[in-house]
């Protein structure tokens, strides 16, 4: 491991710097950067520089391959079968929405500051090293938890493609192992591997690899799209299989239709990989707003039809929630072909969503190194490849690891809050980064607007959740929405903005990113209990690592100068490179 300053030179020394460990927290946890160093001296710390070679349909097929992967073919089930039933498509329609608002914020981020550390940096010039480490700690926890569970379920949907009835056959049943850790997937390390070296080898040959599985993955999703509206009825749309059972197209209420999108919002996780690509983006002013909406829009298209595909083909109340396509055509006699080809439609979409996500891992760890708080090993761009090949390669062997023995349903339970919390993060700095001008303005109005929407918005939250159906609970909602707009319009009348962006900014400000505040709580709050232990016990690790190695680097780095720091001809190049990417 590499070392920093004195901190880590021997005991002796690392035991004084945890003795000014208060003095070390006060300096440099609320530490910010700025955009300028982001981009010009924290970015020289990888040594060479990621080639810019990519385009707004490189980001499109990014973020199209990020997002279809195969979690839509169980998602769309569940959330018909037991929140919303023929009204899912308009579940996801909302899902769609709030994922846009999202993509509003970090795009305004990533033409401002086009970089590989996605919301990292972000949160890290608005909010400071330690919340942006706490954030970030999660978000690479989740990517790797969550693309070992893709990758294992690889091996399922390959058994459906093949005809295979069970996925242990092609899996070792090991009997010495607990239950639940007992079964090594040698497939899915195999697919982990294969895309460690193709991220490593090139970025550009990994677009065109993503192109050419997502396309095949789409042809799929429009042959099952087609199917479902030629052999499906409309009359699925206001029956029910049992007349025990609710009728019409809203059997669930409203409140069916948001707890749906809730369920069906995870689909949509995978875009946020997407600003990760800024820093290899040849136009970031015009590329990144198109590549970045664009796909979350044509995702929210190909969902709806999808969903109401399903809903054609069976009532809402006999569709499997596990398998709510191929389900639909085990049962129908010379149809059984179809549940194959739907395999492998879903195999082609782990690959791709899969490869978005290890791209998207990488360039995270990328930046963490580049700020200090964690080896700045990690930060290493090869040379040759212009791609971060010691993160890539790291992070690929922990996910093969995890993948080779882990069971899918154990990896779940432990994946999808912090992705969210990030969301979240990032509404709140795109405001902030509006409004307070660091050293110039004062932030206290803004963070005191920014902590009442957040608690208006929990509060609504758990009423939604917790309180009885009636007039009383409707009352309370209406109230907690009206105070939500109050203090709303009153921040927008008494705060003016410190700073516009001057190429691309979210419209209607604070309006957008303050709903996108509110439905990332709403969504946080239909997570299950496991996923908040699992957040709490990951951030208190973080919390750990933070305070016993993190802040004692980054101190030391900062006292020695090599934080944020780059020779003159480096810092030469990268403005010559920015100003060129601007004026194009």
């Amino acid at each position: 491991m590499e070392t920093y300053g004195s901190s880590f030179s021997n005991v002796k020394t690392y035991l004084r710097a945890l003795s000014d460990t208060p003095h070390r927290l006060a300096r440099r946890a609320c530490s910010v950067s700025t955009t300028f160093e982001e981009t010009s001296r924290v970015r020289a710390r990888s040594g060479g520089d990621m080639k810019r070679s990519l385009r707004w349909y490189d980001l499109v097929g990014f973020g199209v391959g990020g997002m279809v992967g195969a979690g839509v073919f169980v998602t769309s089930g569940r959330a018909s079968s037991m929140c919303a039933g023929p009204a899912v498509v308009l579940s996801y329609a909302i899902a769609g929405f709030c994922a846009l608002l999202s993509a509003f914020c970090y795009t305004e981020f990533a033409v401002d500051m086009p970089v590989a550390g996605g919301s990292f940096s972000y949160i890290r010039i608005t909010f400071g090293e330690f919340l942006a480490f706490l954030t970030g700690a999660n978000l690479i926890i989740d990517y790797v938890l969550s693309n070992a569970a893709v990758a294992r379920s690889f091996t399922g949907y390959l058994c459906t493609a093949l005809g295979i009835s069970t996925e242990s056959r092609l899996r070792i049943i090991v009997n010495g192992l607990p239950k639940g850790f007992n079964e090594i997937d040698i497939v899915a390390v195999l697919v982990v591997l294969a895309l460690t070296v193709i991220i490593c080898y090139s970025t550009r040959e990994s677009s065109l690899l993503n192109m050419v599985l997502t396309v095949l993955h789409l042809v799929f999703i429009v042959f099952v799209i087609v199917i479902g509206f030629t052999r499906g009825e409309t009359k699925n749309f206001r029956e029910a299989g049992d007349e025990n059972h609710a009728s019409g197209f809203f059997p669930f209420g409203a409140s069916g239709v948001f707890n749906g999108a809730a369920m069906v919002y995870l689909s949509y996780i995978g875009y946020d990989a997407v600003s990760t690509m800024a820093e290899e983006v040849r136009n970031p002013v015009k590329d990144i707003p198109a590549g970045v909406s664009g796909s979350v829009i044509l995702v929210t298209v190909l969902y709806c039809l999808m969903a109401a595909s399903m809903s054609m083909l069976l009532p809402y109340d006999m569709i499997d929630p596990d398998a709510p396509f191929s389900g639909a055509f085990m049962e129908s006699d010379g149809w059984r072909w179809v549940s194959n080809v739907i395999g492998v439609g879903a195999s082609f979409g782990i690959l791709t969503s899969l490869l978005v996500a290890m791209l998207g891992q990488a360039r995270y760890m990328c930046v963490i190194g580049r700020s200090s708080v964690v080896p700045a090993w990690f930060a290493k761009v090869h040379p040759k490849t212009s791609t971060p090949v010691n993160a890539s390669v790291f992070l690929g062997i922990c996910t093969a690891a995890i993948a080779l023995f882990t069971d899918l349903q154990i990896l779940l339970n432990l994946v999808s809050i912090g992705t969210l919390f990030v969301f979240y993060m990032v509404a709140n700095a795109v405001i902030y980064k509006r409004y307070v001008s660091i050293g110039v303005t004062n932030p206290w109005p803004t963070l005191s607007f920014l902590f009442c929407f957040s608690l208006t918005s929990i509060l609504f939250t758990l009423l939604w959740q917790f309180a009885p159906p009636g007039k009383p609970k409707a009352f309370m909602l209406g109230a907690c929405t009206a105070i939500a707009i109050a203090v709303l319009q009153l921040f927008h009348y008494m705060v003016p903005q410190a700073q516009k962006p001057e190429f691309w900014g979210v419209p209607l400000m604070p309006w957008i990113p303050s709903m996108s505040i509110f439905l990332n709580i709403f969504l946080l709050g239909s997570l299950d209990r496991p996923s908040y232990i699992r957040f709490g016990f990951f951030s208190a690790l973080a919390v750990l690592v933070y305070v016993l190695y993190s802040v004692h680097a980054s101190f030391d780095a900062e006292e020695d100068g090599t934080l944020g720091q780059k020779s003159i001809e480096l810092v030469k190049e990268s403005i010559e490179v920015q100003d060129h990417t601007l004026k194009v």
